[in-house]
């Protein structure tokens, strides 16, 4: 009688362990965000959270994944471009926390300056609406182009209003920029396709750096965010560890952001 509920009672407390065992599946770009998420694993392991990251190359996927319930959460973009995707596809995705900061730069493997590209120059830019304004902004701040509203990200090619050097503006989906750089006489690149790609993020050409406006968040819906596993992803990557983890292995090309 003593064997059978000492082994009843085992079997209980083995139940009760596995199901304080949480599985997340989490979605992310590969550098920085999937390292990032696998630099928390372990931590996460200790509090009972299976962290699962699945890799993307593309920008849409991870939010309608997530949208239909695939994901858990995801790692890999700013607010504008969250808020652009919700309004478009009439979803309701929200940020949980910020975690770092990229820089956003233009790079070219032919020229070592903006003063020596040519008339008619092409420059890729990306394709999405928010992302599309931000590298037309920087563009027009560096003098190359003119807007008619200079500061707004949500500026598109039509508002140029003076492209003096005829330069050849070629939108291309963000994942393709840093393929194309060596095609084209000047590419705008998201950081983290420039690291991926092995590209030295300090010679770009023109750079963005640190706006608050382009943190970027870990993402989930209403109908998880205030769950536990969420709840302790969200603190373990805003914590002292990860903070000096992107410090360490980054070396300044990407920033904490918080």
């Amino acid at each position: 009688m003593m064997k059978k509920t000492m082994i009843a009672g085992l079997l209980a407390l083995f139940s009760l362990s596995a199901a304080a065992n949480e599985t997340l599946v989490v979605g992310a770009t590969p550098v920085p965000h999937a390292e990032i998420l696998e630099f928390v694993k372990p931590t996460l392991a200790k509090e009972g959270v299976d962290l699962q990251v699945k890799v993307f190359n593309d920008f849409i996927q991870p939010n309608q994944q997530l949208a239909e319930k695939n994901l858990d959460a995801n790692y890999y973009q700013y607010r504008p471009f969250l808020d652009d995707y919700n309004k478009s596809r009439h979803t309701n995705l929200v940020p949980v926390v910020g975690v770092h900061i990229e820089p956003f730069g233009a790079y070219s493997t032919k020229y070592k300056s903006l003063s020596e590209l040519p008339e008619g120059a092409t420059i890729a830019i990306p394709n999405d609406p928010v992302n599309t304004g931000r590298a037309l902004v920087l563009l027009s701040e560096a003098g190359l182009i003119t807007l008619k509203h200079p500061e707004d990200p949500q500026s598109t090619q039509k508002d140029i209003t003076a492209n003096p050097h005829h330069f050849k503006i070629r939108p291309l989906e963000g994942a393709m920029l840093a393929r194309a750089v060596s095609q084209v006489d000047l590419a705008f690149i998201f950081a983290n396709y420039a690291l991926e790609a092995g590209i030295d993020t300090d010679k770009a050409l023109i750079v963005e750096k640190g706006k608050s406006l382009y943190i970027e968040y870990l993402v989930a819906r209403p109908d998880n965010i205030n769950d536990p596993g969420i709840q302790k992803l969200a603190k373990a990557l805003n914590s002292d560890a990860v903070r000096q983890f992107i410090l360490t292995k980054y070396q300044g090309k990407i920033a904490p952001g918080f």
